[in-house]
């Protein structure tokens, strides 16, 4: 802890865009404008966002190659009395992005952790897909397995959201279309970016849509919780 009379710093966690840079909050702006470092994935994404809001700030790399080291350098630079802006390329940091290090450091030492709310492709998506949010399971990215992956769409009784590479989108939408057929998805792709697109359809539409288009860009998957008794059909 600070000693009395001592410099407090402090960690503020931004939420960032996910796509249009204009969806980002006031009180963002204001301590990506006082901060004594940003700390960002990467340096050239996050200067698009400064240089869009005429925004000049000192800049340090923290992605996931060098998370654990440069949270104990951040974190001693907090306990200095200096304060921290930290943000992923898009969204909130630490939702499938780096910075739980960082936060977990500033805990254990006592020091003030701030969140800022803004943009995210989670809850947006899950509220274009038009499926039911009063209970709802984020998995974060599909796991790469596919048995898996199968466990999962099987047995998950909420409506599940997920990241999915554009690569694996048919797959994993023929995967479903065998658990069940009629089981309503959303594809979200590319959220409030200028070819934002949101489908809706059930598991067989979607994987035959996507089987003759191949999906390009950012995928959020939202999918229907699974009826009882649901399990993969083998060809």
């Amino acid at each position: 802890m600070s000693s009395a009379g001592a410099a407090v710093g402090r960690l503020v966690v931004c939420a960032t865009p996910i796509g249009n840079l204009e969806d980002v909050t006031l009180r963002v702006l204001d301590t990506l404008r006082t901060a004594d470092v940003v700390a960002c994935e990467d340096t050239r994404h996050t200067k698009v966002l400064l240089d869009r809001h005429e925004i000049s700030a000192r800049l340090v790399s923290f992605h996931e190659h060098n998370e654990r080291a440069r949270a104990q350098d951040l974190a001693a630079r907090i306990a200095q009395g200096e304060t921290v802006a930290l943000v992923s390329d898009a969204g909130m940091p630490l939702i499938s992005d780096p910075g739980y290090a960082l936060v977990q450091a500033c805990i254990r030492e006592g020091l003030a952790v701030e969140v800022l709310p803004g943009a995210s492709a989670v809850v947006t998506a899950l509220v274009a897909s038009g499926l039911p949010a009063e209970r709802w399971r984020f998995v974060g990215f599909l796991p790469r397995k596919r048995g898996q992956r199968e466990r999962l769409l099987a047995q998950n009784v909420e409506t599940l959201v997920a990241f999915e590479s554009p690569r694996r989108l048919v797959a994993t939408l023929e995967m479903l279309a065998l658990i069940d057929a009629e089981r309503p998805v959303a594809v979200c792709r590319e959220l409030t970016k200028l070819h934002e697109e949101v489908r809706r359809g059930s598991a067989a539409e979607l994987a035959a849509h996507y089987g003759e288009k191949a999906p390009r860009g950012e995928v959020v998957l939202v999918v229907g919780g699974a009826r009882s008794g649901s399990s993969l059909r083998r060809r």
